[in-house]
């Protein structure tokens, strides 16, 4: 689930918990896997987001939904829903999130520049963002990248 909140817009991430096999320790937007007791993907993700930061987001304030896109270890696919809140309540986070990030967003996809770390020089278009010491790439940065064009076609950037 992509959070955009505020005024001067800021997006949710989180550091996923060390202690997890896969992608620990890594930036991204709340979110999970799909069970069978969810009806579809938003149901999925409105659920993992109250799960992972304790925060209620309700379908009315879902304004769209991105293209999929496929983790590059894992392949897995999310299919990421934005929400617009008008305001952040405190925030708790369970066992599979070790930090929550509250990014200003305008600055934070200006950070935008193709990655090049070695690990990835073989996969096309990669891209990563910069917010303080973290760099965000991968899954999440495709996600940044789909938002950052929206928001320059609407010229909101």
């Amino acid at each position: 689930m992509i959070i955009i909140y505020g005024k001067d817009p800021f997006v949710i991430m989180t550091e996923k918990a060390k202690t997890l096999k896969v992608h620990a320790g890594e930036i991204a937007f709340p979110g999970g896997k799909w069970c069978a007791k969810d009806k579809d993907l938003l149901e999925t993700a409105i659920r993992e987001t109250k799960e992972e930061l304790c925060l209620e987001v309700s379908k009315e304030q879902i304004v769209g939904q991105l293209d999929s896109v496929i983790t590059l270890n894992s392949k897995y696919k999310i299919t990421p829903f934005i929400a617009i809140l008008e305001n952040i309540p405190s925030l708790k986070v369970n066992s599979e999130v070790e930090s929550i990030l509250h990014i200003p967003l305008v600055s934070f996809l200006k950070t935008m520049a193709e990655d090049d770390l070695p690990e990835h020089r073989s996969i096309k278009e990669m891209h990563t963002f910069t917010f303080e010491k973290y760099n965000v790439w991968g899954a999440s940065a495709r996600m940044l990248k789909q938002i950052n064009v929206l928001l320059s076609e609407k010229n909101l950037l």
